[in-house]
């Protein structure tokens, strides 16, 4: 069964690649994607499979009942854009001004639609069903895993598993991590408003700049001074703005930042740690400070069974050169909201170009991925779900 699929992947490698750059050319936002998720949706109707349409928003959820009985496997795969500017000279670049694929998730859809195929070319051979969740609004929070599950998504599912090309890791590996995997993301912004004056005259002012800038210099302290060094958190501000004329003392100042764990006590600690530093320090300056934070995705936590059977049953997917443990990373994920619910695993395919002296980072105009990742990421996933009943 597995070297038919795998047959009919490599058969199929032309499709999935001219499914990838026409969804990189026609990108949609977060929230937006209307005609993405039609196309997705048509796409599996075609072959037959019983599909869900707008589910918690855009979202869509086609399922294939396999002609043994066994376990429901999940495989999910979002297909949301961002709001960048693509940048690169080739023939599917984006075609819509200020929107493009930068984090490869037209790859990630491209590949489960394709998978979703040869897996239909073996229906009768599979042990159990198959779910493919396709995902909106990974980008931006509050995202689209959430209302996608409380919208009967994941409802009768055993286990679910995903993957992300990722162009910083080499072609041919599968990069897994057991536990914690990728960190909760949430944001902040500090409004300081203190009192505007001449720029001759800084007695008769409370100066934002200034009081903002030892706020940023005291939110250095959280990570260095608060946080147990065992645990890892990053504290960063992004953006710092008070504009004004060259000759004037600043009254306000607006500070926007993100914060980055694993651990949910230091989750919370951090943000109250951000408020009385804020707070504090304004008010030694003379000013006040509206404090707001926003919490994003929890961190990715991968079930260490399902993790250790990803790995296993990756050493024996034809075509990839390496199955790899790798440390955690502070980026976010909102595959965490289906980890908290149901048991699986998320993991990296190595998508970078080996020829090229530069594989641009994801969210960067130039980002771009070796499209040869997307077979072997759809062999792996289709090798763990048609071998998934042996070990339910």
């Amino acid at each position: 069964m597995e070297e038919k699929l795998y047959n009919f992947l490599e058969q199929s490698y032309e499709e999935m690649v001219e499914i990838r750059r026409h969804l990189h050319k026609n990108p949609e936002l977060s929230f937006q994607e209307v005609h993405t998720s039609a196309y997705i949706a048509e796409y599996h109707e075609s072959l037959g499979n019983e599909v869900r349409r707008n589910v918690g928003g855009n979202g869509v959820v086609a399922t294939m009942t396999g002609g043994k009985p066994g376990p429901t496997v999940a495989l999910r795969a979002d297909f949301d854009a961002l709001p960048i500017q693509d940048e690169k000279e080739v023939d599917y670049k984006s075609t819509v001004n200020g929107v493009m694929h930068a984090c490869g998730h037209d790859g990630h859809t491209a590949t489960l639609l394709v998978l979703a195929k040869a897996l239909k070319h073996i229906q009768a051979e599979i042990n159990g069903t198959v779910v493919f969740i396709h995902q909106h609004a990974e980008e931006k929070a509050p995202g689209g895993a959430l209302p996608m599950i409380q919208d009967g998504a994941i409802d009768g599912v055993d286990v679910i598993f995903g993957t992300h090309l990722w162009s910083q890791d080499p072609l041919g590996t599968i990069q897994h991590c057991s536990g914690p995997f990728m960190a909760a993301s949430d944001h902040f912004s500090i409004h300081v408003q203190g009192k505007g004056g001449h720029g001759a005259l800084p007695h008769t002012t409370k100066d934002a700049v200034v009081i903002g800038t030892q706020i940023v210099s005291n939110l250095q302290t959280i990570v260095a001074r608060r946080v147990n060094p065992l645990d890892s958190a990053v504290v960063s501000i992004g953006s710092f703005v008070a504009e004004n004329a060259y000759n004037v003392i600043a009254d306000h100042a607006k500070l926007i930042g993100t914060v980055r764990t694993f651990n949910e006590d230091v989750r919370n600690q951090i943000e109250r740690d951000i408020e009385e530093i804020a707070v504090h320090t304004a008010k030694a300056g003379g000013a006040e400070v509206d404090y707001q934070y926003f919490r994003g995705y929890p961190a990715v936590v991968n079930h260490q069974t399902e993790n250790e059977y990803l790995a296993r049953v990756a050493q024996e997917v034809p075509g990839l050169t390496g199955v790899h443990e790798r440390e955690a990373l502070l980026a976010g994920e909102d595959f965490s909201h289906y980890l908290n619910e149901i048991k699986g695993t998320f993991f990296f395919t190595g998508a970078a170009f080996g020829e090229r002296e530069v594989n641009y980072p994801h969210h960067h105009p130039n980002f771009d991925f070796d499209e040869r990742a997307m077979l072997h990421a759809a062999k792996t996933l289709g090798k763990v779900t048609i071998d998934y009943y042996k070990q339910a």
